[in-house]
């Protein structure tokens, strides 16, 4: 399928660029999105929650009032999780939440989402470009030129481009990330995929081994 390329002022250059069939018009695999989504939120979660349970709290271990004769319940320690101050019953442990999933399922996640963005029409093709000095004002504009100053946009390079990753990286629905930082999650995050001609091959070559 070709897609024409456009300059940073949002205009068509007059060339065109081939995108793979085989990595933007596949049949999306619904389940395999699913699971790469799901791994990558995973993987964002610390797992480094904890609370102190009644052999950790700092508390006397006295027997608080005798055995029998209160009316009330026994109690062998102000420690206990009935009483204010002390341990948590069955509180949180650290916990790692990793997932594992094959490459090649996360290839087709990829290939899905991809594909799914395609067929939405959400995806442009921009020539490459840079800027002398990293100014957010110079992205904002190429934005307002393509019509995505509004919307949540993901901008895919072919190599790491300092000075457009600083002029991007205040803006909160504009995320900057090389080819090989491609993620299921990223893709269906944005409502527009801006790639740079340089960012093609690489991402087609990733998708496709």
């Amino acid at each position: 399928m070709k897609v024409a390329v456009l300059d940073i002022k949002g205009k068509e250059t007059g060339r065109k660029v081939e995108l793979s069939n085989d990595v933007f018009a596949i049949e999306p695999n619904n389940h395999a999105v699913y699971l790469d989504v799901k791994q990558y939120l995973a993987h964002q979660r610390q797992g480094t929650h904890k609370s102190k349970e009644r052999g950790e709290i700092a508390g006397s271990t006295r027997k608080i009032k005798k055995q029998k004769g209160t009316g009330t319940a026994r109690a062998g320690s102000i420690k206990s999780p009935v009483f204010r101050g002390g341990g948590r019953i069955f509180g949180p442990r650290p916990k790692d939440y990793t997932q594992k999933l094959n490459k090649n399922v996360k290839r087709l996640a990829r290939k899905s989402a991809l594909s799914i963005k395609s067929k939405e029409k959400a995806i442009l093709v921009l020539e490459d470009f840079s800027f002398e000095t990293p100014k957010t004002k110079d992205f904002v504009q190429v934005l307002k030129s393509l019509g995505l100053e509004n919307k949540k946009s993901l901008f895919v390079l072919g190599d790491s481009n300092n000075s457009v990753y600083l002029a991007s990286r205040n803006l909160s629905r504009s995320e900057v990330i090389t080819s090989s930082e491609i993620s299921t999650y990223k893709i269906l995050n944005a409502n527009n995929i801006v790639l740079l001609e340089g960012s093609l091959e690489g991402l087609e070559l990733n998708l496709t081994k």
